[in-house]
């Protein structure tokens, strides 16, 4: 594009963006009704146009927003040299421009033009204004008035440049946001099949036997394997919550949710064999739900508890049905959870105080929260210096 069109597009902007501002024709008004001058404008001027962006014309100079001046024939080709203001109360009487090409070739009197420099102190053009008669504009009331307007304008261009440049940036951290995310559920993707080889192996080992000292080799390998697949899983739900319609549920019939629950918590006593982990479920009501979705949300309450609950004080977990809601919690010891943490704690990839070296990726409670969410439930967190609990409820 050549530079030509390139400041032709940028000027109709610039008359579009003056255009729209609200309080530039009250501020033309203003300065006509306490000059007493007939016409009013704002000009973009550059360092090859004068072209006016908004107009009050009473006298009829015949100028509308979009037309054009020759630029070397006005005097804000000069204000646009020095950034200073010119005011002239009557042209005839003024030793400088009564021989001044501009006023003898537009017939105007009285004249006055402020700059309107921009924040960065770059110059895009005047506020101005002109008539036939003379005019006592050259005073600190009106000079005063006419710098203020002409601050007011330019500060409105640098927020609107501001609004522009912030939009920009934000599409921007979205697409790269968006982008992230579909990276993530591609790896994810793509983890499971040999993850799933890998337990398969580790399952076929373990029922073929091994030699001495293999069966410890094997449970330490169940375990990061497990632990791995949470990890795939929740970086899948994730990517579905973000990139989708949000998680799906597949609810069965009213089945039994206690032997799903149970086999959860014994996955994770297998892992982790040295932490002391009390049942107490009191399910007397088969449960409409999406079974395995519950299972992972109390696995995800209850790797949570193991990463950040005191090792010396056993994990309690319980649940209970009542005629119109379903109730699980868990609950750790050890330090209670800070307020600034807890502001955070179901927002992915914030992992809060992490104790030791098992820290994740910081999506278990934000899933967790995602299937409380679905199943039209909800979960709360209550922790004190004693103990910290929190609990799924979700309606029957």
């Amino acid at each position: 594009m050549r530079n030509t069109d390139v400041e032709m597009n940028d000027t109709d902007r610039d008359v579009q963006l003056i255009g729209r501002m609200a309080d530039v024709p009250t501020i033309l008004e203003v300065v006509c009704r306490t000059t007493g001058m007939g016409f009013a404008a704002v000009a973009r001027v550059t360092d090859k146009k004068w072209v006016a962006c908004s107009v009050l014309d009473n006298i009829h100079f015949g100028l509308k927003p979009g037309g054009e001046l020759q630029l070397e024939s006005t005097i804000c080709h000069e204000i646009r040299q020095s950034h200073q203001l010119v005011v002239i109360d009557h042209v005839d009487e003024d030793p400088h421009f009564r021989t001044h090409h501009t006023p003898l070739t537009y017939g105007f009197q009285s004249y006055i033009s402020v700059p309107i420099i921009r924040r960065d102190g770059t110059f895009f053009g005047t506020l101005c204004a002109i008539d036939p008669a003379p005019a006592k504009v050259q005073n600190p009331e009106t000079i005063g008035m006419f710098t203020l307007f002409a601050k007011l304008i330019a500060s409105n261009l640098d927020s609107n440049q501001d609004l522009v440049e912030a939009r920009a940036h934000l599409a921007e951290e979205r697409e790269l946001s968006e982008v992230r995310e579909q990276f993530i559920a591609v790896l994810g993707h793509d983890l499971r099949n040999p993850l799933a080889a890998l337990m398969a192996g580790i399952r076929r080992l373990s029922r073929v036997g091994v030699g001495d000292g293999g069966q410890d080799v094997l449970a330490a390998m169940q375990s990061s394997a497990v632990r791995m697949r949470d990890l795939v899983d929740n970086v899948m739900d994730f990517a579905r919550a973000r990139l989708g319609d949000g998680l799906k549920l597949e609810t069965a019939a009213k089945a039994p949710l206690r032997p799903v629950l149970e086999h959860i918590v014994d996955e994770i006593r297998t892992i982790y064999p040295q932490r002391e982990i009390k049942t107490d479920f009191q399910l007397d009501q088969d449960v409409h739900c999406d079974h395995p979705r519950i299972s992972q949300l109390l696995s995800n309450l209850l790797g949570n508890a193991v990463t950040h609950g005191d090792p010396a004080i056993p994990i309690e977990v319980g649940g209970k049905t009542t005629g119109s809601e379903l109730q699980l919690w868990v609950t750790n010891g050890g330090a209670p959870i800070s307020k600034k943490a807890m502001e955070t704690l179901f927002r992915p990839f914030f992992r809060g105080e992490v104790r030791g070296s098992q820290q994740g990726l910081g999506l278990g409670l934000f899933i967790a929260s995602e299937i409380a969410r679905v199943h039209d439930g909800r979960i709360s967190v209550i922790s004190t210096p004693d103990e910290t609990r929190f609990t799924f409820t979700m309606p029957l």
